[in-house]
């Protein structure tokens, strides 16, 4: 492989970098709400998901027990 010289370095650089499609501010912002969104939707569903486990744990603890 050929070694580059750090000002050729640079130059391909920034040749690389403006051929990068940039998201506007309005993508970003509807990226975001998004993530948002599905995280609050993981949330609920692994809460209810806990819910359920800590419940089946509970019963078969009560049924240990006696």
């Amino acid at each position: 492989m050929a070694k580059t010289n750090p000002g050729e370095f640079i130059r391909q650089v920034r040749t690389e970098i403006g051929k990068v499609v940039w998201p506007s501010r309005q993508e970003t912002v509807q990226t975001a709400i998004m993530v948002l969104i599905l995280t609050i939707i993981l949330a609920v569903f692994f809460l209810g998901v806990d819910a359920v486990f800590a419940a089946i744990v509970k019963g078969l603890l009560a049924l240990a027990e006696g």
